[in-house]
């Protein structure tokens, strides 16, 4: 027995575009989660560490006290003597 003419009605056309939507939005995410693990996009600083950073860093463990002034200057021109070799 064919119902409504043979035609679905209004919730099948409904259904028909919401699993439309969610079946290609589940693509296109498992293309982006694809993507972004074979090029290690998940990676936030962009790899390694320069030597700006690593000035901050101490810069950061002067400023909370966990070193003093003189092993500061002292590591600060050791880099900086680093970064001219």
């Amino acid at each position: 027995m064919m119902w409504w003419d043979g035609n679905m009605g209004a919730w099948g056309y409904i259904l028909m575009v919401v699993s439309f939507i969610l079946f290609w939005g589940a693509i296109i995410v498992a293309i982006v989660v694809f993507a972004r693990s074979m090029s290690g996009g998940n990676r936030r600083d962009g790899g390694g560490h320069s030597l700006g950073s690593a000035e901050q860093l101490l810069a950061e463990r002067f400023a909370r006290g966990e070193i003093d002034e003189t092993e500061y200057s002292a590591r600060l021109s050791a880099l900086r003597r680093a970064r001219g070799a």
